[in-house]
This record gives structure tokens, C-alpha cells and sequence, in this order.
């Protein structure tokens, strides 16, 4: 059955207001909910990858999955998802579009260092100021080459007003909202990160813990385990791409900042010896969701904790050490 509006009434005009109606969230499922909500129905959004009873079945057709759906609307059955309020949805489409302009600038001046790059030519200082655009317009290159540049140069300009339009909504957004303003304390977390997470995050109070929430966001450990064996590998990169990524950016600000906490910034024997080794971006990310769940101080740790030689000998440096004391070349 194609889509639209004439299309859906058609079938279903003709039921009772009330009526439950389940639906698996495909692409554009906005627009239904909509819909449904304005002739009186009760829309059930289904989360496709938990209704095992269609994943699972050899036999797929609209027409199978529609009786399935029915009849676990029926035994409520539905793996169900939620439905994200019209203000979320426009604050998450704003904040995705400017993402993707700064995205596609990037790709742009990308080229613009491609090219350099063919011909030998770099500039430490960076290309994009004022003297950068001058020294760009001095250089010697082929008349291709100069076309490119000159090409992208013009559309990264013209890229400048729409990124800048929602940026200044996003500050405006990021002061005047409470909750952007306890994440923004978080190291690496800035106005956008924090307008990023309450928007795809939603309504926090659907999450009981901290833990639900970071398993929500994928950046848990994926676990598989048969009888006593159990296995840990890597996140399963399902859930919000959006969260992920800004995380990940906050994680790798957060690493290069020295005032970020210990659960986020590595200790500089660990750096130097690479045991263990060094956080991935999504582990350091992880820790980021638990204040968006619920604000905690930070836990202090000892730095006195060290392990312990128990016989006397001689340090890796060749100096010696008494019974009972830290060594520092082991601290945890």
C-alpha cells in the first residue's frame, strides 16, 4: 500500500475512535503518528530489531508482518518504542541539519587539502583566515587545480550563513535550558553536546538507571555467554548514531584536557607505558551518561594506592627499595 495521507484513511476511516493501531518505526513514521493522533486512533510505534516474531520468520510480506503485529497488539505483546514529541523531533532535526552542513564544509576544505597536497604545497598556519585565503590566492597551480579550489572555496562561503544560523539558536537554546547547563559541566561537553544528548535522549524519567540509559545509547559492551562462559566484545553500534558521536567528540576534548576527572584522562605512567592500553573514544564516552541520568559528585580516588613489594631488591633504574615499600613503577 504506497504512502499518504488519502491512501491510510481509506483503510482505516472507517474504525471506531480508540482504536490501537501498531506500526514498526520505518523511515517517516513522523507524519503517521501525527495522523493517527488527529482522527482519535491510538498509535503503537514497534521497535522492529525486539519483534523477534517477525524478524524471525521465513515467510516476510507486508501482509504476514501486519497479522503478526495484530496479534501481538492483541496479547500485548509489542515490543514498543517511544514516541518522540513534535518539539523533540524539530530540535533533533535542527540540531542533525547543522551537523551535516558542518559536516559537508568539512568534506569541501578536505578537497582543498587534496589538492594542496598534489602539489606540494601545505600551510601549518591553516588556509581559512584572512593571510590563509591570501596565500592560497598567491600560490602557482594549474588552471584545473585553481578551478577546484576556487569552486570549493565559493561553497564553503556560501555554507557559512546556514551553519551560523543555527548555531545561534543553539546558544540561545543551550543558556536558557537548566539541563544543558549541568551537562555543559561535564569536561568536553559544550552548548551543542549537551542540546544533542536532551534531544535524543528524550524524556530522561523513561530510563530507571544509569546503566539502562548507556545501555540505550550502545555504548555498553556487547555480552554473549553460554552456561559459565561469558564474552564481552564490542559496542554494538545500534541505538542513536547521534549520542554516539557526540560523545565520542566530548571523550576524545576530554583526554587532551587536564582538568578532565580520572575516569576520562589517562595517568601519565599508563600513557608512557601503554599497560593497559589506552581507552577506546566510546569507553571514555561511556562515563559522560551518567550525570545525564542523575547529577553525583565525582568519586575521589587515593593517589597514595600502591602495590606493595613484599622481599627486598633492586628498582628497573638500579636504585634499591626496603621491604614494604610503594614501588613506583607499579602504582594502580
Amino acid at each position: 500500500m504506497p504512502n499518504g495521507t488519502e491512501t491510510i484513511l481509506s483503510v482505516i476511516g472507517g474504525l471506531p475512535s480508540g482504536t490501537p493501531a501498531a506500526f514498526e518505526a520505518a523511515f517517516g513514521w513522523g507524519w503517521l503518528v501525527e495522523l493517527l493522533e488527529d482522527y482519535g486512533f491510538a498509535p503503537h510505534l514497534v521497535h522492529p530489531l525486539q519483534c523477534k516474531a517477525i524478524a524471525s520468520a521465513r515467510l516476510k510480506n507486508d501482509k504476514v508482518d501486519a497479522a503478526i503485529l495484530a496479534q501481538l497488539l492483541r496479547a500485548d505483546l509489542l515490543p514498543e518504542a517511544w514516541i518522540t514529541p513534535p518539539p523533540v523531533r524539530q530540535l533533533r532535526a535542527l540540531l542533525r541539519h547543522r551537523a551535516q552542513l558542518v559536516r559537508l564544509r568539512t568534506l569541501l576544505r578536505n578537497r582543498i587539502h587534496a589538492v594542496l597536497a598534489d602539489h606540494g604545497d601545505d600551510r601549518p598556519e591553516g588556509c581559512w583566515s584572512v593571510p590563509g585565503r591570501e596565500w592560497l590566492a598567491s600560490l602557482q597551480l594549474p588552471a584545473v587545480s585553481r578551478e577546484v579550489i576556487e569552486d570549493d572555496l565559493a561553497l564553503t562561503g556560501a555554507l557559512q550563513v546556514p551553519i551560523d544560523r543555527p548555531g545561534h539558536e543553539v546558544r540561545q537554546r543551550g543558556r536558557s535550558e537548566p539541563r544543558a547547563g549541568i551537562l555543559t559541566q561535564l569536561p568536553g561537553v559544550g552548548p551543542f553536546t549537551a542540546l544533542v544528548i536532551l534531544a535524543e535522549v528524550g524524556d530522561i524519567a523513561r530510563f530507571s538507571s544509569a546503566r539502562k540509559l548507556a545501555a540505550w545509547a550502545r555504548l555498553t559492551p556487547t555480552v554473549r555467554g553460554s552456561d559459565r562462559t561469558v564474552r564481552h566484545g564490542h559496542i554494538s553500534k545500534q541505538g542513536s548514531a547521534s549520542v554516539r558521536w557526540v560523545l565520542c567528540e566530548a571523550a576524545q576534548t576530554a583526554k587532551r584536557s587536564h582538568s578532565s576527572p580520572p575516569a576520562t584522562r589517562p595517568s601519565p605512567s599508563a600513557a608512557a607505558r601503554r599497560s593497559p592500553p589506552p581507552r577506546s573514544p566510546a569507553s571514555c564516552a561511556h562515563p559522560h551518561l551518567a550525570p545525564a541520568h542523575r547529577r553525583r559528585a565525582p568519586h575521589s580516588r587515593s593517589s597514595h594506592h600502591h602495590s606493595i613489594r613484599t622481599r627486598p631488591g633492586h628498582q628497573r633504574d638500579g636504585s634499591t627499595y626496603r621491604e614494604g615499600s610503594p614501588s613506583p613503577g607499579r602504582a594502580r
